[in-house]
C-alpha cells in the first residue's frame, strides 16, 4: 500500500515539473499579464483630457444626426458598394418620409397591413445611419440571407396560402380558369413593353432578366414577385416588392374604374346561376393532378406550385388538421414578419432612390391594369358564347390578389344590382390566377436557364 502511494507521488511530481517546464518554454512567446498598476499607467498614457464641450462634440460625432448632416465621401455599404453623399443625407430623409407614408397606408387606410407594415419597419431600420443593420452579420442581413436570398420565405407563404385556398368554386365551374389565364396577359404584355422601352428608347434601361422580374407585378402576386425578383433581379427586389404589394393593396381603387369602363350596366347586372356542389374527392385529387402536370410540362414552377399544392392537399385530406391550422396561422404569420423585414432591408436609399424605381412603379401599374382589363374582356367574350350567363365583372378577379380581387368584384356587382352576390363565382378565376402567376413565373425561370 505504501509502495502504491509512493508511485502516485512520483507521478504527480513528474507531471508538476513537466507543466512548469512547458510554461517556462512558452514564456518568451507570450507576454505576461499586465498588473492593475500597469493597466492604469497605460490608460493614462493614451488618454487625452477633454472638456465638457469636447465630450459633447465627441458624442455628437457618433449620432445618426451627424451622419446625415455630414456625409462622408467614399463610404461603402454592407455589400462593399460606395454610397453617394446624397444617399447618406437627403436620401435617408426622403426614405424616412416614404416609409411614414407606407405606415399611413397600412394603418390609416388598411392597405395590406400584414405585409406593408413589417416591410416599412424593416426599411426604417435599414436606413438608420451607423448601425448598419443590413450588413450580413446583423439583424436584417441575417433575415435576408436566411429566407429572401434563397427564395425560401415566399415558398412558405405559398404553403400557407394553399392551406387557406378552396378550389371548390374553380372545380364547380372549370371554364372560369380561362379568366385566370387571360389575366396573365398583364405579365407577358408588360415584359414585352419593358423590353421594348429599354431597347428602343432612353426612358429606362432594363435587362431582359430585370424586365421579367418586373412583369410579375402584373399578376398582383406579392410572394411570386419576391420569388422571381430574388432569382432574376435581386438588386430590384425592394422596389418590385413594394410595387407588387402596393398594387395589391390598391385593388379596390384601381380595378373598379377599369371594370366599369369595359362593361355596360346590363352586363354588370347579370345574375349567375348557383354552381354545383363539389365532391370532397375532387378537391383532394385536384392538387395532385396540378403537381403531376407541372412535373411533366413545367418543372421550373415546381417550388411555388409544390408548396401551394401541399398546403391545399393537407387541408383537404382532413387527417392533419393540426398541420393545416399551423400553416394557415402560426407559420404564415411568423414568415410574414421575416419576409417583411427581409424585403424592407432592400429599401435603402442608395438602392431605392434610383431612376429605375419610377420605371418599375409605372410598368407595374400598367401591367396590373392590363391584366385586369384582359380578364374582363375574356369574360365578355365567354358570355357571348356561353349557354349560361357570365357576368364580365368576375374576369377582373383573374389576377392573383386573393381574396381581395374577388371581394371587389362582389362589391361592384352588388352596387349595380343589390342582392347580386358574385363572390363565389369570382373565387374561381381568382384561384386560377394564383396558379396562372406561378406557371408564368416557371416559364420565365425556364427561359433563363
Amino acid at each position: 500500500m505504501k509502495l502504491k502511494h509512493l508511485l502516485l507521488s512520483i507521478l504527480f511530481t513528474f507531471a508538476l515539473f513537466s507543466s512548469t517546464a512547458v510554461a517556462s518554454g512558452h514564456a518568451g512567446a507570450t507576454a505576461a499579464p499586465m498588473t492593475q498598476e500597469e493597466l492604469i499607467a497605460q490608460e493614462k498614457a493614451t488618454y487625452e483630457p477633454k472638456s465638457v464641450t469636447g465630450l459633447i462634440t465627441s458624442f455628437f460625432h457618433t449620432t445618426g444626426l451627424d451622419a446625415i448632416l455630414n456625409p462622408v465621401e467614399g463610404l461603402k455599404n454592407a455589400q462593399g458598394v460606395e454610397i453617394s453623399t446624397f444617399a447618406q443625407s437627403w436620401g435617408r430623409v426622403i426614405m424616412f418620409l416614404i416609409i411614414f407614408v407606407l405606415f399611413y397606408l397600412a394603418i390609416g387606410k388598411g392597405f395590406e397591413p400584414l405585409l406593408l407594415l413589417p416591410i416599412a419597419f424593416g426599411g426604417l431600420l435599414a436606413n438608420i445611419p451607423i448601425a448598419d443593420m443590413a450588413a450580413p452579420g446583423h439583424m436584417l442581413g441575417i433575415i435576408y440571407n436566411m429566407g429572401i436570398a434563397n427564395e425560401f420565405f415566399p415558398l412558405l407563404i405559398f404553403m400557407g396560402v394553399g392551406a387557406m385556398t378552396d378550389f371548390g368554386p374553380l372545380l364547380s365551374n372549370p371554364k372560369t380558369a380561362l379568366l385566370g389565364g387571360a389575366a396573365q396577359f398583364g405579365i407577358f404584355g408588360s415584359l414585352v413593353g419593358a423590353a421594348a422601352l429599354s431597347q428602343y428608347t432612353d426612358m429606362v434601361d432594363f435587362t431582359l432578366r430585370q424586365s421579367s422580374a418586373i412583369s410579375i407585378i402584373g399578376g398582383a402576386d406579392g410572394p411570386t414577385s419576391i420569388f422571381i425578383a430574388s432569382a432574376l433581379a435581386p438588386e430590384m427586389l425592394g422596389a418590385i416588392a413594394v410595387a407588387a404589394y402596393s398594387y395589391m393593396a390598391l385593388v379596390p381603387v384601381i380595378q373598379p374604374p377599369i371594370m366599369r369602363a369595359l362593361t355596360t350596366k346590363e352586363e354588370r347586372q347579370i345574375v349567375m346561376k348557383t354552381s354545383r356542389k363539389v365532391h370532397r374527392l375532387e378537391k383532394l385529387i385536384f392538387p395532385i393532378v396540378v403537381i403531376m402536370m407541372i412535373a411533366l410540362i413545367l418543372p421550373d414552377a415546381a417550388p411555388l406550385m409544390g408548396s401551394f399544392a401541399f398546403g391545399n392537399f393537407a387541408k383537404e385530406s382532413g387527417v392533419v388538421d393540426r398541420l393545416s391550422n399551423e400553416m394557415q396561422n402560426s407559420l404564415i404569420n411568423i414568415v410574414t414578419i421575416f419576409l417583411g423585414f427581409g424585403v424592407g432591408m432592400t429599401l435603402q436609399a442608395d438602392k431605392f432612390l434610383v431612376a429605375e424605381t419610377l420605371g418599375i412603379m409605372v410598368i407595374g401599374l400598367l401591367a396590373f391594369a392590363a391584366g385586369t382589363a384582359a380578364g374582363v374582356i375574356m369574360a365578355k367574350v365567354m358570355n357571348k358564347f356561353s349557354k349560361e350567363p357570365i357576368n364580365p365583372l368576375i374576369g377582373a378577379a383573374g389576377v392573383s390578389a386573393v381574396p381581395m380581387a374577388a371581394r371587389v368584384v362582389s362589391k361592384v356587382g352588388s352596387e349595380e344590382k343589390p342582392g347580386n352576390i358574385l363572390l363565389m363565382h369570382a373565387m374561381g378565376p381568382n384561384v386560377a390566377g394564383v396558379i396562372g402567376s406561378a406557371v408564368a413565373a416557371g416559364v420565365l425561370l425556364s427561359i433563363f436557364k
